[in-house]
């Protein structure tokens, strides 16, 4: 631990030597470990444009046959027949086009989650896509915006059964220059489902027990995935350090991701990297969020490990599950036969991150997160409920009145925290997610900089957004 600690704080963390491409890009930029993964890992999409800077790819949502339960092959949902469907890669200052066709039996939508784009891009349910629909989602992508991100539907009341069904992939921001040495890097797509001894996927019927459970504590299911796998296996070489960009995708599980006997090195978040690494024993992440991690192979050659979610307790207590309190292992963590390999130093400093004026701030409100209700109210598609002016700089506080964790979604526009339950956080990054603990507050700064329109803000427990846990927020 002395020894562990000691390269801690020097930043002298190891990678492997022999890096080779990784298999799902077909571009240098992911190398991997000498040995294979059983991880699979979506296929990054083809860009079709021979524009410089210009990303151009095609996307359909339709029904599949596919075995999303080990064993048993169910009817789903995927974007170009895959579950996870596949990753989207762009540079910042890339202008993205997504040819995007609905081949599914009803409306749907893709929202760009955490993006900073057109209002009329986003894919919320202002703008639906009926079947047999198209849609080209064009945007330019914000220069700072370098991150992970991820799409999924978000049609209106349906958004919990689309993503159930298996409609979400991630979509990766690349800098012009990363700051961090390359590493070989894995992307981990979090999320977990609930399946009928045949293998179709189980949403209780309207009105059911099980759905009015569903709808207060949000679905959970009881099989674990990552990137659609139960347990997959990342191969690592003891001293090999690798870089980690996890998405929860789940509907409403919150992860406490943790290795037992070590540390990750967190360094980032929603909005991409940190200015500076954090050390973490374990890293917390609610639905919808995004981290990356510097993960440390600190195992002895041929020993393995797990990567584990450890209990949280976000529930309310009469819908609270069993085993709620027992962890779970997501993925092997196995270490090669090969000998420890030589440190490389990483930065102390990844990225200044400028700071959000609080003393430009024109507005404070206050948004109350109920069961059920934001500021008392359901989501109503024909009203706006919170006004603001292009331009402005203003002091959210997410106020959470009931005895059950609820993450708050804020669409177009990233903010920085402030505090929490009035005791300041420490360390300045993006986010465009939060979860606010039961009881608890959080307030934040946001600068609405552009994009004038109607944008939505919510839960991301899903089944709570889906019955009306939502506002529109128009900015003029």
């Amino acid at each position: 631990m002395i020894r562990w600690l000691a390269l801690l704080f020097a930043f002298a963390w190891s990678t492997s030597t022999g890096a080779v491409p990784a298999p799902r890009n077909e571009s240098p930029l992911h190398p991997v470990s000498v040995a294979a993964d059983t991880l699979r890992e979506p296929p990054v999409l083809v860009n079709r444009s021979s524009t410089p800077r210009t990303v151009e790819v095609f996307l359909t949502a339709a029904p599949a046959r596919l075995a999303l339960s080990p064993g048993r092959v169910t009817d789903a949902y995927a974007y170009n027949g895959m579950v996870p469907g596949p990753t989207i890669e762009a540079h910042e200052g890339d202008k993205v086009i997504v040819h995007f066709r609905n081949n599914l039996p009803e409306t749907t939508t893709i929202h760009w989650h955490g993006l900073h784009i057109p209002a009329d891009m986003d894919g919320s349910p202002l703008h639906p896509v009926p079947p047999g629909g198209v849609k080209d989602y064009v945007f330019t992508i914000d220069f700072g915006a370098a991150g992970t991100y991820w799409y999924h539907p978000h049609p209106d009341v349906r958004t919990g059964y689309q993503v159930a069904k298996g409609l979400y992939g991630a979509f990766i921001i690349r800098p012009a220059h990363d700051p961090l040495p390359p590493l070989p890097e894995k992307l981990l797509i979090l999320s977990d489902n609930r399946f009928r001894r045949d293998g179709s996927i189980d949403i209780p019927a309207p009105r059911s027990t099980a759905a009015i459970v569903d709808e207060e504590n949000g679905r959970e299911g009881n099989v674990m995935l990552v990137n659609g796998q139960v347990m997959p296996k990342i191969r690592i070489r003891s001293g090999e350090v690798q870089r980690w960009r996890v998405i929860n995708a789940s509907a409403a599980r919150v992860y406490r991701l943790a290795i037992p006997g070590q540390t990750f090195l967190q360094v980032g978040s929603d909005g991409g990297l940190f200015e500076h690494p954090t050390e973490a024993n374990e890293v917390m992440l609610s639905n919808s969020e995004r981290v990356e991690l510097v993960v440390r192979g600190a195992g002895a050659p041929g020993s393995a490990t797990t990567l584990q979610t450890l209990p949280y307790d976000r529930y309310m207590p009469q819908t609270r599950p069993d085993d709620w309190n027992h962890p779970r292992n997501l993925l092997a963590l196995s270490y090669t036969g090969q000998p420890p390999t030589i440190p490389v130093t990483l930065p102390r400093t990844l990225r200044m991150i400028p700071v959000l004026d609080t003393t430009k701030a024109t507005v404070h409100r206050v948004i109350v997160l109920s069961q059920g209700l934001i500021n008392g109210r359901v989501m109503d598609m024909g009203r706006v409920d919170v006004n603001v002016k292009l331009g402005a700089t203003e002091i959210w506080s997410i106020e959470n009145v009931v005895g059950m964790d609820h993450p708050f979604h804020l669409h177009g526009f990233r903010f920085q925290l402030l505090d929490r339950n009035g005791v300041p956080v420490r360390d300045r990054h993006w986010k465009d997610t939060v979860n606010v603990p039961k009881h608890e507050s959080v307030r934040f700064v946001v600068h609405f900089d552009a994009h004038p329109g109607k944008w939505m803000f919510h839960c991301h427990i899903l089944d709570h957004e889906d019955h009306g846990m939502m506002g529109i927020l128009q900015i003029n």
